[in-house]
């Protein structure tokens, strides 16, 4: 693009709108995806270090939520919360799991489609059958198309994309779900995903409670 402007459309005003637009909205992505890699090398890097700080997790979810304000209000998009009265102590690492939670809300928004509802659900378990815990649940579910059923195996891997043209065209990087697993291994919890075409999806961290 830059030697086309240089040459053949150095005096096409209408070419050098169009290509000035799409070298920004490309280097904008590659700003996203070098950003993300970079946090999926720090996560990677922690992983094995246990956190011994105590975090109530409605308080993390509570913050991702704020942080989200502009891009829900953009979307018309509403969060529908419950279990936020109470406090959820775990083992963690506050920014970690906060970013966390902006991954799977701004997934919500990105897929879940304008003017719908986000819905939010906090709760404790005396004991996960997989963890074999007492746990904190938070389950992050939207209301959109859903994911076909092969694909859901493979959605925490590096780069990969239900639908490559729409993750791009959101500005998604393909990073997010694999951050987030790395999180939530260094947590020492786990993640279930759950959806249905045509109904929407569910993804529900599990984490060991303090």
């Amino acid at each position: 693009f830059i030697e086309t402007l240089r040459t053949s459309a150095r005096d096409d005003a209408d070419a050098r709108e169009r290509f000035l637009g799409i070298m920004a909205n490309e280097a904008s992505r590659m700003g996203r995806m070098v950003e993300d890699l970079l946090s999926l090398s720090r996560v990677e890097a922690d992983e094995r270090v246990r956190p011994r700080g105590i975090v109530d997790i409605s308080a993390v979810v509570r913050a991702a939520i704020t942080t989200l304000e502009g891009k829900l209000s953009a979307a018309n998009i509403e969060i529908v919360t419950s279990g936020f009265d109470n406090r959820y102590e775990v083992h963690g690492d506050r920014d970690q799991l906060i970013q966390l939670y902006l991954n799977l809300l701004e997934n919500a928004v990105k897929y879940g489609g304008s003017d719908r509802k986000v819905h939010v659900l906090i709760e404790h378990v005396d004991r996960d059958p997989a963890l074999r815990l007492r746990a904190v649940r938070v389950h992050v579910r939207d209301e959109g198309d859903g994911i076909d059923p092969l694909h859901l195996p493979r959605l925490t891997e590096r780069f990969y994309r239900v639908d490559d043209h729409r993750s791009r065209t959101e500005g998604g990087t393909g990073l997010g779900l694999s951050i987030v697993k790395h999180i939530i291994n260094r947590h020492r919890g786990r993640i279930k995903i759950v959806s249905k075409q045509g109904e929407g999806s569910t993804f529900s961290t599990i984490l060991p409670c303090a």
